[in-house]
């Protein structure tokens, strides 16, 4: 389980093997190693979670089986990309994004990227298989980063990133043309899933506004 709080940037130092066979993943992260980092240990790489299997010197080794490769922007990554990592979360640590599996859901483009104060607007294309999920002021999971959905429109959201989440994730560097895991609330999908069962079930309307609430 993670927050979708990136703590450290990482190096895409090596990859070997392809989308079919599957990869191995070595990436340079010092500051992450130095948190004591052990094989065994789930770290969340753009948002996807994946299992450390060598921790040598700076360095941490990731197997990627071909099914994540596939639903994931795995394929596309190169030695030398840089790629957002935060360790999961421990019992009794703070909650500041929200909740996040590490279980992508879907992949997009970034449609734009334009200065807004700040910072700047992001619109991302909205993939039809998750279009329920993505609500205004709902939270949504890009390459890892918890952010908050500030508007939808027919086929695209866009997020506000300030200055902060620039500086200390891939997204700062990111630009239109650039695809992006995702990953939606898990609590939206618990939401939509109950409503779906009343519904099927021929629940009154105040008997569905009775399960929201609860």
């Amino acid at each position: 389980m993670f927050s979708g709080l990136i703590a450290h940037l990482g190096r895409i130092a090596r990859i070997s093997g392809d989308a079919a066979s599957g990869m191995r993943l070595l990436i340079e992260a010092p500051d992450a190693v130095a948190q004591g980092i052990a094989p065994k240990d789930s770290i969340a790489v753009n948002g996807v979670c994946l299992t450390a299997v060598v921790v040598e010197g700076d360095t941490i080794a990731f197997d990627v089986v071909p099914e994540t490769v596939h639903r994931s922007t795995f394929g596309g990554l190169y030695a030398g990309d840089p790629v957002n990592l935060e360790l999961s979360l421990r019992l009794g640590d703070r909650l500041g994004g929200h909740l996040v599996y590490g279980h992508v859901d879907a992949t997009a483009l970034i449609l734009e990227k334009v200065p807004e104060g700040q910072g700047h607007r992001l619109t991302i294309a909205t993939p039809p298989s998750i279009a329920t999920f993505i609500v205004e002021k709902g939270y949504v999971t890009v390459d890892g980063v918890s952010l908050t959905v500030a508007a939808v429109a027919a086929g695209r959201f866009s997020i506000a990133l300030i200055p902060e989440t620039s500086k200390r994730t891939t997204l700062g560097s990111k630009d239109a043309g650039a695809p992006v895991n995702l990953e939606v609330d898990p609590v939206a999908r618990y939401a939509q899933a109950a409503v779906a069962a009343y519904s099927q079930n021929g629940a009154s309307n105040d008997e569905l506004a009775w399960a929201y609430e609860i």
